[in-house]
């Protein structure tokens, strides 16, 4: 049960909150105001649930009370002890609602996303597998109406992608798909095996939240080496004839970033820049993290390439996310972009790490 005067200590702030936002000083800082905007849209959304799980936690008493006396009326007892039964199955997902809102957001869930799948181990297969990943992701992103465009891509020879980087414009795009990367592994029988033997190969999965003026990435020209190439690929014959093509190296850090999938240098570069910024904002938040000794999400997603998380086994139509012991007999669905099953869990088990970590 919830305490009320733990939840009382969190909103106090909701009153310092709502009086920094009238402070010319916050007004006149574009990007402490909507900080301080998406804290008091929190501290609200906590207070209605909190308003709501003590109205619950009032009216079962009071039903207790009715059910339990025995000179009250028989048909009147009767009654509410129906509410009171719907009142207590009420009451977890009102409590669990609470705790949800007194976690501290992750503002970077509400972004778009940058997504970059790899061929790994097993040849052709892994190249084919790369580009199963990317469809079932843009599957996925075309049920939301979120928009993926294509920043880079490097075909593999018989289909499919030696790697392919795309951007996922949508709200909560990140927040729904962070935990998506690591080794993605397959076991299927390939189409260019004539025995039908089963091989297994891997491709690998990195998604990162997109950077935006307020994380103040600031880039000094002479610390970028840019090259301009010509662009080939999936863009076509007529990429192919023009020098249009941007590749970005970040001389500290050696991160590279390129684009050639617009005829335009100017946009090519712009669109290559986004994905730097991505990739050194991601390389500040693992730092902090570390900086503050938080490890929650090593369990569930730690972003790091090398870890093994998941398995695509074809011939059992299975698909078993090693990370939380999830098995789901689905698979032949979740290729066609039905992830919420397991995006679902993910994500609780995620808030369940959260509340036990996070939550004093």
């Amino acid at each position: 049960m919830i305490e009320r005067q733990r939840v009382a200590r969190v909103l106090e702030r909701l009153a310092d909150i709502e009086a920094m936002l009238g402070d010319p000083a916050t007004l006149a800082n574009p990007s402490l105001f909507r900080r301080r905007v998406r804290e008091h849209a929190g501290l609200k959304r906590l207070e209605a649930d909190v308003k709501r799980y003590f109205r619950i936690l009032d009216e079962i008493e009071q039903n207790r009370l009715l059910v339990d006396d025995p000179a009250g009326d028989a048909a009147f007892r009767e009654l509410a002890g129906e509410e009171l039964a719907a009142l207590e199955a009420e009451l977890p997902a009102a409590e669990r609602a609470v705790l949800a809102a007194m976690l501290p957001p992750d503002p970077a869930d509400s972004r778009n996303a940058i997504i970059e799948i790899r061929a790994g181990t097993g040849g052709d297969e892994a190249g084919l597998f790369a580009g199963d990943l990317f469809r079932m992701y843009s599957r996925y992103c075309d049920e939301r109406g979120w928009k993926i465009a294509m920043i880079d891509a490097n075909a593999a020879e018989i289909g499919g992608y030696k790697e392919v980087v795309a951007t996922i414009a949508g709200d909560g795009a990140y927040g729904a798909l962070r935990f998506e990367s690591g080794t993605h592994r397959v076991q299927r029988v390939p189409a260019t095996e004539s025995q039908g033997r089963i091989h297994t190969s891997a491709a690998t999965v990195l998604v990162l939240p997109e950077a935006d003026e307020e994380d103040e990435i600031e880039i000094p020209a002479d610390e970028l080496r840019i090259d301009i190439f010509c662009a080939g690929g999936h863009g076509g014959q007529g990429v192919n004839t023009t020098y249009s093509a941007i590749r970005i190296t970040h001389l500290p850090t050696g991160l590279v970033a390129q684009c050639q999938d617009e005829r335009s240098q100017h946009r090519n570069k712009e669109k290559a820049m986004g994905v730097l910024r991505a990739r050194l904002l991601d390389q500040r938040r693992r730092a902090d993290e570390e900086r503050s000794g938080r490890h929650r999400r090593d369990l569930a997603g730690s972003g790091d390439r090398s870890q093994k998380i998941r398995t695509y086994n074809f011939p059992q139509n299975r698909l078993t996310d090693h990370r939380i012991n999830l098995t789901l007999h689905s698979l032949a669905s979740i290729m066609e972009g039905d992830l919420d099953a397991l995006l679902n869990a993910l994500r609780q088990h995620d808030f369940n790490q959260r509340l036990a970590t996070e939550i004093p």
